[in-house]
């Protein structure tokens, strides 16, 4: 990797921590979070909420006008295989995003999720 490689992967999110490889997304999915509506958000961070409170939606229209949503990507090195998770939370609002929080899950919290 060329110098110049390794100092864009320190300042990518998208960049492995153990080698500095670019990662791969491997899946993209958006999600309703029907527990969480306007005026009722709780930043969360715990994996097996998410789990248990995400609902998959095809498309943002899908999603109950008020209602929270969750866009997961999932990274993975191509040289040493390591994953994470990327989560971030939002609110649709007409056609932009009202980001609430963002997540990475590190530790393969998330892997088994679809």
């Amino acid at each position: 990797m060329s110098f110049l490689q390794q100092i864009q992967a320190r300042f990518r999110p998208d960049s492995c921590s153990s080698c500095r490889c670019p990662m791969e997304m491997v899946k993209k999915q958006l999600y309703a979070m029907p527990g969480m509506s306007v005026g009722h958000f709780a930043p969360m961070e715990d994996a097996g909420y998410f789990k248990k409170a995400l609902v998959p939606v095809a498309k943002k229209a899908d999603i109950p006008t008020g209602i929270y949503a969750c866009g997961i990507q999932h990274y993975r090195c191509p040289r040493c295989g390591r994953t994470v998770t990327k989560l971030t939370t939002f609110l649709p609002v007409r056609d932009q995003e009202m980001v609430e929080q963002i997540l990475y899950f590190k530790k393969g919290e998330m892997d088994d999720f679809p």
